[in-house]
């Protein structure tokens, strides 16, 4: 997907990447030329997935990052300054923890305050910690990877789902919010700002019959986002390059 006038990032890291998407997005930002930094909270599957794309000759650099976990958060941002002195994109790809049956009323609000932790306040905690390293990129670039889930008026959006998928959607709609005001404080920088929805994707067993997209087509949609060319769009909402409702 990326055009003629992209813009390959120099250094770019990925969070929750021992797998699915995030895993394919290192794959195909270390395939362009960047250096890659893949972090996961688990140690083991982080490492291993950093050993999975050295087998296919494709090097990346584990870093532990937890983005639910500040103290976390800060040691990922100081082991990464001192491997480079600049981040060209930021790909806040951590999340999940769906609640497709979890109702407004009577919800388990532990559960979901560890939904909304993972996929709204951790995007804005990493992206805090990281945002000394992104200006001083001549071109950073911040993709948060989210749902259509989070959308008043897309297909599958929020006023369709019925009482279900309550703390995921609005984590997801909190984080689309963010974007928009993050791409406003950051205007009169090089910083370009997007959320990118991969759409339903095929990370999980039986999911392409259903209906889902291969994992590389998600990917390349979020790697668009990481490769935009200077005076690109910046507080949209994108799926393939193509704007989204939100």
């Amino acid at each position: 997907m990326a055009s003629e006038d992209s813009r390959t990032p120099a250094t770019a890291l990925v969070t929750g990447a021992n797998r699915g998407i995030g895993i394919e997005v290192c794959r195909q930002l270390a395939g362009l030329g960047s250096r890659v930094f893949l972090t996961a909270r688990d140690p083991q599957l982080g490492a291993a997935a950093a050993a999975e794309l050295s087998d296919e000759g494709i090097p990346v650099e584990f870093v532990q990052l937890d983005v639910t976990d500040p103290s976390s958060v800060a040691a990922a941002a100081e082991t990464v300054g001192e491997l480079t002195d600049s981040l060209d994109a930021l790909i806040n790809n951590a999340g999940g923890n769906f609640d497709f049956m979890q109702p407004v009323l009577g919800s388990d609000l532990d559960h979901v305050q560890g939904i909304v932790d993972a996929n709204f306040l951790g995007v804005w905690r990493v992206t805090d910690a990281f945002l000394p390293l992104l200006q001083a990129s001549p071109a950073g670039r911040i993709v948060n990877v989210t749902s259509e889930a989070g959308s008043f008026t897309a297909p599958q959006g929020l006023p369709h789902q019925g009482d279900n998928l309550a703390g995921y959607a609005v984590a997801k709609a909190a984080q689309n919010a963010y974007t928009v005001k993050l791409a406003s404080a950051l205007a009169d920088t090089p910083i370009l700002v997007n959320a990118i929805s991969p759409g339903f994707v095929a990370t999980q067993p039986g999911a392409e019959e259903m209906g889902a997209r291969p994992v590389p087509d998600g990917a390349q949609s979020i790697v668009w986002g990481a490769t935009l060319p200077d005076g690109g769009p910046t507080g949209g909402f994108f799926r393939d390059g193509e704007p989204l409702s939100w």
